[in-house]
């Protein structure tokens, strides 16, 4: 049986790199890879709730951080969970150093395209941890 694959985006609302991390995240789970992966608000790991630490656990989980303090992993982790992947909008910063999001209640020009970039680096993770699920 394939394991399911889960999303999860950082919280960092008001902040331009957590905007950037939720909206590729959607990306992948609404079009790139519809119906394949899932995703949940990480409040709800935070909040320690129950159906939604059990999907941690039962799932390969990728995190989608915007930031270095990693909320998304960690909380993963704290949920008894183990990321099968990390991706950080910083991380992606560095690669794309023409591209500076300047907006943070909506992502502009620049916002748009590190999402898109993210988005489909994590939807061919999505490929590669579902081929792992066959193999098995």
């Amino acid at each position: 049986m394939n394991k399911q694959i889960l999303i999860i985006p950082c919280s960092g609302i008001g902040k331009a790199f957590g905007t950037i991390s939720r909206d590729a995240t959607f990306r992948v789970v609404e079009d790139l890879r519809r119906g394949e992966p899932d995703t949940i608000c990480l409040s709800l790991l935070v909040m320690g709730d129950e159906e939604a630490k059990g999907k941690v656990q039962s799932c390969k989980c990728i995190a989608v951080d915007g930031c270095p303090l990693e909320c998304a992993r960690k909380n993963i982790e704290l949920s008894g969970g183990a990321p099968a992947a990390s991706f950080r909008v910083v991380d992606l910063l560095r690669e794309y150093r023409d591209l500076r999001p300047q907006r943070v209640t909506f992502l502009d020009e620049d916002g748009r395209k590190l999402s898109a970039i993210l988005a489909e680096k994590i939807a061919s993770k999505v490929d590669e941890l579902g081929k792992e699920g066959l193999a098995q």
